[in-house]
């Protein structure tokens, strides 16, 4: 379909980067620098700078981080992990593979866990308490951290999307142990592929998962113990070093579409928006998405399909209903209600001001406004 307002626009994105992506990707390759070399531990550090933590281990993915992570913490059966189900299943099935039993809390009106619910989740048995900070916004990390410290679990960040976001002046990410991104292209710092990162102020956890990450080598001819195969790969890394040095500006850009947003969709009777980038003095939201919710969710995606407009629905089915895996019985009323209800309208630097507004006008029309 010939979108006028994509939810991503990769072929822009390429236009406006090429002239400085393409030298980089040839001095790499030109150099052979395809594995482990220095643009890799340059990103890493860059990383960890930028996120004002320690250590940064550049894996393949996410989810990878959040498995070395399980490893790397020895969970396993007998164990429980504190999570939501308004996530992507990556969030816990690492944890859950290791053989720890899931458990979830619901949701607050900001589609984030809902901290007050932690003390009654936790138990003797909690190992892992994992926040998500969904859509560029931080979860309550006062609150979670009291409910760890109350029977001794570890906290790791789910940050897929939060990076450079803040809480109450602290970034996303430093409040427990370690914290993983994800580099899929969609997110704030995309890959030209897949691409994820942990980061810790744990030295020892660091050098831990940089082992696992590698076949458990310490150096090219010693093995430690069993590992894994799930490096960053080297382009990718030289590739996301760059986009990192423009990272600050994009969340600002991402900021003032959001704050155009608000201005344009405030007010209308039928449909819920996200909290404007100036209302919030505690937190400062990077806004990976903009989310809106209306009981005429399935009929608004029609609409905007029809103007031209592409959207997301993340996610239609919440991961408890997933059918395969057996979760059947948890009852988490307003995850279920969210899920009926929410999309993302497109929320990227490469919007035009025209381009929002374009959106709002065709949102308003729907609601007769």
């Amino acid at each position: 379909m010939d979108w006028r307002v994509r939810f991503v626009d990769y072929p822009e994105q390429w236009r406006r980067q090429r002239p400085e992506l393409l030298p980089i990707i040839e001095d790499t390759i030109a150099r052979g620098d395809l594995m482990l070399r220095q643009q890799l531990h340059a990103f890493e550090e860059h990383l960890a700078a930028f996120n004002h933590s320690a250590r940064g281990v550049g894996v393949s993915n996410c989810t990878d981080g959040l498995r070395l992570l399980a490893h790397a913490l020895d969970v396993g059966p007998g164990d429980e992990v504190v999570s939501v189900a308004h996530t992507f299943i990556a969030t816990v099935s690492p944890f859950v593979l290791r053989g720890a039993k899931p458990v979830f809390v619901d949701i607050g009106p900001d589609h984030l866990m809902d901290t007050a619910q932690l003390a009654d989740a936790v138990t003797e048995r909690t190992k892992v308490i994992i926040p998500v900070h969904l859509n560029g916004r931080t979860v309550d990390m006062h609150a979670v951290a009291k409910a760890a410290a109350s029977v001794g679990a570890t906290v790791i960040e789910d940050a897929a999307q939060a990076l450079g976001a803040t809480f109450d002046g602290r970034t996303a990410g430093t409040f427990g142990l370690a914290s993983t991104y994800s580099f899929y292209p969609a997110k704030l710092l995309g890959a030209l592929g897949d691409g994820g990162a942990v980061l810790t102020d744990d030295q020892e956890l660091a050098n831990r998962l940089l082992r696992l990450r590698d076949h458990g080598r310490v150096q090219k001819a010693e093995i430690d113990g069993w590992g894994y195969n799930c490096r960053l790969d080297n382009l990718q890394a030289a590739i996301l070093d760059y986009r990192l040095s423009q990272l600050p500006g994009w969340i600002e850009r991402r900021r003032e579409l959001a704050r155009r947003y608000d201005e344009r969709l405030r007010g209308i009777d039928g449909l819920q928006i996200p909290v404007g980038p100036d209302a919030d003095p505690q937190r400062r939201d990077v806004y990976q998405n903009y989310p809106v919710t209306t009981d005429e969710r399935d009929r608004l995606v029609e609409h905007l399909r029809a103007d031209g407009v592409e959207t997301l629905i993340s996610w239609p089915i919440p991961m408890h209903h997933q059918r395969g895996l057996g979760l059947e019985n948890w009852y988490l009323p307003r995850t279920e209600e969210l899920c009926e209800r929410v999309l993302s309208l497109p929320m990227h630097v490469e919007l035009e001001d025209w381009q929002i507004d374009h959106v709002a006008d065709s949102v308003r029309r729907f609601f007769g406004e």
